[in-house]
């Protein structure tokens, strides 16, 4: 090629390039960029609304060490099946046993204020709270409630990180649920709480104690794996809301099965303004159409009227004039069954009535006396 010619020949390849585009990419450089791009889809799918979640209530659930003190009684006669002779020469050695438990718990107040189970720290002789940042403090009983398995504790400390408290009459079926807490943590030993994920399987359950004889009224189901150390720790949703408290669990081997059940929420925030003492405890009245008020039986109501019972509905007032008037209702009667169903809370005995029809049957208990009631409305 001559020189003269070379300044075509690069108009050619100028031509060439402005038309035809880019050169092509280097072999493998476009597998690299769709990796790429892939590996950044994948890391924001990965940041979903549990993951936030988990996140945001997390710094606030604590690790409760629980201390009890016991009397141990030793008798060295059992062992070789001496009679009482001898034990009459030798008594029983006693002394005292320090044991030690381990639960969860969750700031609710930047004052310090923590909720857990009753049966956590119940009979604790030393209560020690350790945060996920490592902090720990010595922790003082407020408040206790075996009825509600609830207790309220106390830490002194600076910059506490406090959980969002929830609406549990806002829960649905069916949605996320995750629980928060310190399962076999003397296992683990290590204070960073586990998360599980499930959903909401019921609500409203009334389940038996295994102990005692007690009955658990308006449970949240759950199947969040909740194992030994999770109680007293926060049910979440998934805007990172605590909903209720996680308490027990059915298992026949100690482990999670995934039929867990939590305190709602709710029941939580009341059981909190009365420990508190914030004044008078703000609890629901609903009027039904035979001209009965109603309320949920809670402290309050049971302290004011005298109560025994921790379900059913309690008549709070009885209008002049009116139906429950002339059947005989009386304030501090509770409600135990409208048409042979278990009354469990005011809203529903108001529901329940409003669908029924103009036959009444109610199982009423009058201080400690069962009474029945019929009436025919007009």
């Amino acid at each position: 090629m001559r020189l003269s010619n070379l300044p075509g020949v690069l108009l050619l390849g100028l031509v060439c390039v402005l038309s035809c585009g880019a050169l092509p990419p280097a072999p493998g450089s476009q597998e690299r960029v769709t990796l790429a791009s892939a590996n950044e889809d994948i890391t924001r799918s990965r940041v979903n609304a549990i993951v936030v979640a988990a996140q945001k209530v997390s710094p606030a659930v604590v690790s409760v060490v629980v201390t009890q003190t016991r009397v141990v009684s030793y008798d060295p006669f059992d062992l070789f099946g001496f009679d009482d002779f001898f034990r009459d020469f030798f008594p029983r050695h006693t002394f005292r046993q320090e044991i030690r438990s381990m639960g969860s718990g969750v700031i609710v107040d930047a004052r310090g204020y923590i909720v857990t189970n009753a049966h956590v720290v119940r009979n604790a002789t030393k209560i020690k709270v350790t945060l996920p940042d490592n902090r720990s403090f010595d922790a003082e009983m407020v408040a206790l409630d075996n009825e509600r398995d609830l207790a309220l504790l106390k830490i002194r400390g600076e910059n506490l990180p406090v959980a969002t408290l929830g609406n549990s009459d806002d829960i649905l079926i069916g949605e996320w649920a995750i629980a928060i807490g310190n399962p076999f943590g003397f296992l683990i030993e290590d204070v960073q709480p586990t998360v599980t994920v499930g959903v909401i399987s019921a609500l409203h359950r009334d389940i038996k104690a295994s102990r005692g004889g007690g009955i658990y009224t308006d449970m949240i189901q759950t199947d969040a794996a909740i194992n030994p150390g999770n109680s007293g720790g926060p049910l979440v949703n998934a805007l990172g809301e605590v909903i209720g408290i996680n308490t027990f669990i059915f298992s026949h081997a100690g482990g999670s099965e995934g039929v867990g059940f939590a305190r709602p929420i709710n029941e939580v925030k009341r059981f909190i303004q009365e420990a508190l003492g914030q004044g008078a405890v703000d609890y629901e009245k609903v009027s039904t159409r035979i001209g009965a008020v109603v309320a949920d039986v809670n402290p309050a109501l049971r302290q004011r009227f005298g109560l025994a019972h921790t379900r059913g509905v309690v008549v709070v007032a009885v209008n002049s004039g009116s139906v429950a008037e002339r059947i005989g209702l009386l304030p501090g009667d509770v409600v135990l069954l409208l048409n042979g169903k278990v009354v469990k809370s005011a809203r529903t005995f108001k529901e329940k009535l409003d669908s029924s029809g103009p036959g009444i049957d109610l199982v009423i208990d009058r201080k400690g006396e069962q009474l029945r009631v019929l009436y025919q409305l007009r």
